[in-house]
C-alpha cells in the first residue's frame, strides 16, 4: 500500500507511523529521517537543506520532494510506502501527485488522524523529559513520575520542552490547521481519505486504523 499519514501535533502519528509500517511490512518514510540522513551522510540535497536550515530559513518545497522523491525510488519502497510529514501543504500534494503519475502509481489511501484539540494539548504540553537521557519520557497525567520532578529510571530532573509549552503548541496547531490540514480537503476529493479517531490506547488506535485502511472507510 501507497499511504499518507496525516493529523495534528500530538495526535500520535510517529507511534501509529511505525506500527502500521511494521504490520503493512512497507517502509516508514518520515520527513524528520529524510532530512537528518541526508545532512549525516553530507548529500548535495543534505547540503542545500542544512544552508537554508542555519540561516533560519524554511528549506524550500522543492528541496523537501527532491528528498522524498530519492527514498520512495529505494528498492524497499517497490511495494509501496507510508509518508509521514510529506505533504506537508497542498503545493506538495500536488507535486507528489505529479511525482507519482510519471512513475505509473498513485496513493492507495490518506489516512487522517483526527484529536480534539484541547486533547493534543493536554498530550503534548504534560510531557516531561529526563535531562540525563532524553529516551526516558514521562507524562504529568497518563505517566507520572513516582516522585514529582525525578526520573523513575535514573534520577535525573524532568522538565518540559520550550516546544512543549502550552502557547507553542496551540501555535504549531495554528500552523497545522493552516498549512497542512487543506490536503484532507484535496485528496478527499479525489476519494483517498480515510478518517479514523487518534483517541483511546496505542493498540486500539492501530486496529482501527488497519480495519479502516482494509475497509477503505
Amino acid at each position: 500500500m501507497r499511504i499518507v499519514l496525516v493529523g495534528p501535533p500530538g495526535a500520535g502519528k510517529g507511534t501509529q507511523a511505525t506500527r502500521l509500517a511494521e504490520k503493512l511490512r512497507i517502509p516508514h518514510i518520515s520527513t524528520g529521517d529524510l532530512f537528518r540522513a541526508n545532512i549525516s551522510r553530507q548529500t548535495e540535497l543534505g547540503k542545500l537543506a542544512k544552508s537554508y536550515m542555519d540561516a533560519g530559513n524554511l528549506v524550500p518545497d522543492e528541496v523537501t520532494i527532491a528528498m522524498a522523491k530519492d527514498r520512495m525510488e529505494q528498492p524497499d519502497a517497490e511495494g509501496g510506502f507510508l509518508l509521514d510529514g510529506f505533504p506537508r501543504n497542498v503545493s506538495q500534494a500536488g507535486a507528489l501527485d505529479e511525482l507519482l503519475q510519471t512513475e505509473g502509481i498513485k496513493l492507495d489511501a490518506v489516512l487522517d488522524l483526527e484529536a480534539p484539540e484541547d486533547e493534543v494539548v493536554k498530550r503534548i504540553a504534560g510531557r516531561r523529559i529526563c535531562r540525563k537521557d532524553s529516551a526516558h519520557v514521562f507524562h504529568a497525567t497518563y505517566s507520572p513520575p513516582k516522585q514529582d520532578g525525578v526520573c523513575d529510571v535514573c534520577g535525573g530532573e524532568l522538565y518540559q520542552r520550550d516546544d512543549d509549552s502550552e502557547d507553542t503548541v496551540r501555535t504549531r496547531l495554528e500552523v497545522y490547521h493552516t498549512q497542512t490540514e487543506p490536503i484532507i480537503d484535496y485528496y478527499r476529493a479525489q476519494g483517498l481519505v480515510v478518517t479514523i479517531s487518534a483517541m483511546g490506547a496505542v493498540d486500539e488506535v492501530t486496529g482501527r486504523a488497519l480495519e479502516a485502511l482494509e475497509s477503505g472507510k
